[in-house]
């Protein structure tokens, strides 16, 4: 039984890893060339979009890792929408949380700070600033990501059962009808 459970999470291990090399690297590529074709408040609004999902994907693995599947049993015998997608995310919680917080958020995180870059190159060439501000910016994204992940953990876990409720709503509307 033992050998069964190491082979699953080295099979989740490779999986994982994977999945967050080729995302990685898509999202990198499309994100670099994109920002740095664009003027400085697109770049800014695109940096403020990557930050906004990486903050949110931490929530939701949060949330998801916190909330009580008992409180779903009730709801799906009433065939409440997303109440079974719900227990399943629930059920599934480690892996959810590894690829929300870790995989999703890192990417994020590694992606804001490469766009980050781009735009303090760009703010210094359009305002002609002679100093090097990429560590004001990045210190700021850092605070902004870190302060919005602290508050989003704050939020996640004491309203776990509606984030995973309408997580599991979400699920539920893509899900492929047999």
């Amino acid at each position: 039984m033992k050998d069964k459970k190491d082979k699953s999470e080295m099979n989740w291990f490779i999986k994982v890893s994977l999945m967050t090399f080729v995302l990685s690297m898509i999202f990198s590529f499309i994100s670099n060339n994109g920002v740095s074709n664009l003027s400085l408040i697109p770049a800014i609004l695109i940096l403020a979009l990557v930050i906004f999902i990486g903050v949110v994907a931490d929530f939701v693995g949060v949330a998801v890792q916190v909330a009580n599947e008992n409180e779903f049993h009730a709801k799906a015998t009433k065939k409440v929408k997303g109440s079974k997608d719900s227990i399943k995310l629930i059920r599934n919680a480690p892996k959810v949380a590894n690829i929300c917080s870790d995989v999703i958020g890192d990417i994020c995180g590694v992606l804001s700070g490469a766009i980050s870059a781009l735009i303090s190159v760009k703010i210094t060439e359009q305002f002609g600033i002679g100093f090097d501000i990429q560590f004001l910016v990045s210190a700021l994204v850092a605070a902004i990501t870190v302060g919005g992940k602290a508050l989003g953990k704050v939020l996640a876990t004491a309203n776990a059962t509606k984030v995973v409720h309408k997580v599991g709503i979400i699920l539920n509307k893509f899900k492929v009808k047999k």
